[in-house]
C-alpha cells in the first residue's frame, strides 16, 4: 500500500503544520463529556488516531489518564515531545482496529477527527474488548463552515478544484445511519460553536496541514498557492480571515 492510500501514514509530511495550525476543541466538549460518561478523576480514556495530540491534551488537562493511540510515527513522537512529561500521557503505537491495550482497561473510547479513517466493525469490536461497563464511546469532530461567509465559501472552492481527493475522505460523509450502528445504545449529538484567526502565514499552514493539499511537489501546489493568496486579498480583514467551525459530539454506548 503506498503512503498516499495508506490512512496511517497521510499526514507523515505534515506533521509541523498539523501542530501549529490545526483547531482544537471547546472545553465544553469535556465538560459535557464529564456529565454524560459519568466521568470522574479516577476515569482512564483511551484517544483513538491521537495524532499530534490535540484532543488528549485538552482531556490531560482536565486530569485524565490517557492512552493515546496513533500508529503514523511522526505524528506520535510529535505528541510525546509535546506532552510526555505529563504522568497521565501514556503513548501507545497502535490502531483503532488493534490497540494492544489490556482489556477491560478504560472508562471512554474517544476519537477527535479521525473516524472516519476506521475500519468500522474491526474498531467496534476493539472497543469493546477494552471498554469496562457501561462502555462509553465518543466521537468528535471539527466541521468546518463551508458557505456562512464569502471567504469559507471561496475557500471549500478552492478545496474542490485543488485538493487531490477532497471529497472523498471528507469526514461530512459520515452520515447518521453510520453513526446508529456504531453506537446502538444511549446515543445523543452535542454541538458547540469553534473558530480560528489566521494571518496570510497561518492560513498557509492551515491549509498545508490537510493530507488533500497537494504538497510543493505536485503540479496543483504552485496554482492553489497563487489562488489562496487571491481569496486572502480578497476577503481579509485587518490582516486576518476567521475560520469557523461547528465541534460535534457524539457519545453513547456500544451496548
Amino acid at each position: 500500500m503506498s503512503r498516499a492510500s495508506d490512512p496511517t501514514q497521510r499526514f507523515s509530511n505534515r506533521v509541523d503544520a498539523y501542530v501549529r495550525f490545526r483547531p482544537s476543541y471547546p472545553e465544553a466538549l469535556v465538560e459535557t463529556l464529564m456529565v454524560q460518561a459519568d466521568l470522574s478523576s479516577a476515569s482512564v480514556i483511551a484517544d483513538m488516531g491521537s495524532g499530534t495530540g490535540i484532543s488528549t491534551e485538552l482531556f490531560l488537562r482536565h486530569g485524565f489518564e490517557v492512552h493515546a493511540v496513533e500508529p503514523n510515527e511522526a505524528m506520535r513522537t510529535a505528541a510525546e515531545r509535546r506532552l510526555g512529561s505529563n504522568p497521565g500521557f501514556h503513548s501507545v503505537a497502535g490502531t483503532a482496529e488493534a490497540t494492544s491495550l489490556p482489556s477491560d482497561g478504560v472508562d471512554l473510547v474517544t476519537a477527535g477527527q479521525a473516524f472516519h479513517w476506521f475500519d468500522a466493525a474491526r474498531a467496534r469490536r476493539e472497543f469493546a474488548r477494552i471498554l469496562r461497563a457501561p462502555g462509553f464511546v465518543a466521537l468528535f469532530w471539527n466541521s468546518r463552515h463551508s458557505d456562512t461567509t464569502p471567504f469559507l465559501r471561496a475557500y471549500e472552492d478552492l478545496l474542490h478544484a485543488y485538493g487531490t481527493d477532497y471529497g472523498r475522505i471528507n469526514h461530512r460523509n459520515i452520515d447518521p445511519a453510520q453513526l446508529r450502528r456504531f453506537l446502538p445504545g444511549s446515543y445523543q449529538y452535542f454541538s458547540f460553536p469553534n473558530e480560528q484567526i489566521f494571518d496570510f502565514a497561518g492560513l498557509e499552514g492551515r491549509l498545508l496541514s490537510s493530507s488533500y493539499a497537494p504538497g510543493p511537489h505536485h503540479l496543483r501546489h504552485e496554482p492553489m498557492m497563487k489562488q489562496l493568496s487571491r481569496i486572502f486579498e480578497e476577503h481579509q480583514e485587518g490582516g486576518n480571515v476567521r475560520f469557523l467551525y461547528t465541534t460535534e459530539l457524539h457519545v453513547g454506548r456500544l451496548r
